[in-house]
């Protein structure tokens, strides 16, 4: 059986699930990779489209009867959240804004954020064409992920929110961003052993997967992709831990409070 596994073209997923793509990982099951951003990664997994997906946290609450998180393989760590970016302006008082998906923990994080702040219109726009639509003028602010962190002074913009360190300073807590999810039909057990393989594949060799996660890295620089595996692919990759659980209970446990998402059973979110 050849499982379907859905990621994105960014740094952290081309180098983190490198080996197990090219069967380097000894005893995983077959794989077969499907590109997606984040956005239409979180519809495939609402519509039950493939079986293995990397999604976003703040999609869980709608994707859980179908699908159980790994407990490995995603994206959770300190420094790394979201940024809300303009042409210079500092309020968003009547402001249209420019998110990545409505469903991304991105969007969630600026929901709770940005409730008393005014915004006045909200439009989904793929990640990598959010900073050039601010950049021209077409929208009054845009709400940016993954590597815009490391390039967004190159589009003339400046960052005048950080979400990340937002929730940080307001909980304590780690960022939770994207999550591994796999259908509950399947094993878990390979899948997770097949990703925490592949994870250590990468940190043990990282040359090996160097010319395929700079084939899908839209041309970013060296320097911008190692910085971003640098940041975004930590310990909680390898294993959420107690510190990713609680994390991810923190925000769907806020978030359900501010009537932002579905009521989810906790026993959903177990290790």
């Amino acid at each position: 059986m050849t499982l379907s596994l859905v990621i994105s073209p960014c740094p952290n997923d081309t180098f983190v699930f490198h080996a197990w793509a090219h069967g380097l990982v000894h005893g995983a099951p077959d794989v077969e990779v499907t590109w997606a951003d984040v956005d239409e990664a979180n519809g495939m997994a609402e519509r039950g489209e493939n079986d293995v997906l990397k999604v976003s946290y703040g999609a869980l609450p709608w994707l859980l009867r179908d699908y159980r998180l790994l407990p490995c393989g995603g994206a959770v760590g300190r420094g790394c959240g979201p940024l809300v970016l303009t042409t210079g302006r500092t309020d968003l008082a009547g402001a249209r804004v420019a998110v990545p998906g409505e469903r991304t923990t991105a969007y969630l994080l600026f929901r709770m954020w940005a409730a008393q702040r005014g915004v006045a219109e909200i439009e989904v726009l793929p990640f990598e064409k959010i900073m050039p639509a601010v950049a021209e003028g077409r929208f009054d602010a845009g709400l940016v992920i993954h590597e815009a962190r490391f390039t967004y002074r190159d589009h003339g913009l400046t960052a005048i929110a950080d979400l990340g360190a937002w929730w940080e300073d307001e909980t304590g807590l780690a960022i939770p961003l994207g999550a591994i999810v796999a259908r509950r039909s399947l094993d878990p057990a390979p899948i997770v052993d097949a990703i925490r393989g592949s994870v250590r594949a990468a940190w043990a060799d990282p040359e090996q997967s160097r010319a395929w996660v700079l084939a899908h890295s839209q041309e970013l620089a060296p320097a911008v992709v190692d910085a971003h595996i640098g940041l975004y692919v930590n310990e909680r990759t390898e294993d959420l831990a107690e510190e990713g659980y609680d994390a991810v209970r923190g925000l769907l446990t806020r978030a359900e409070a501010a009537g932002l998402v579905p009521a989810l059973d906790p026993m959903l979110l177990a290790p």
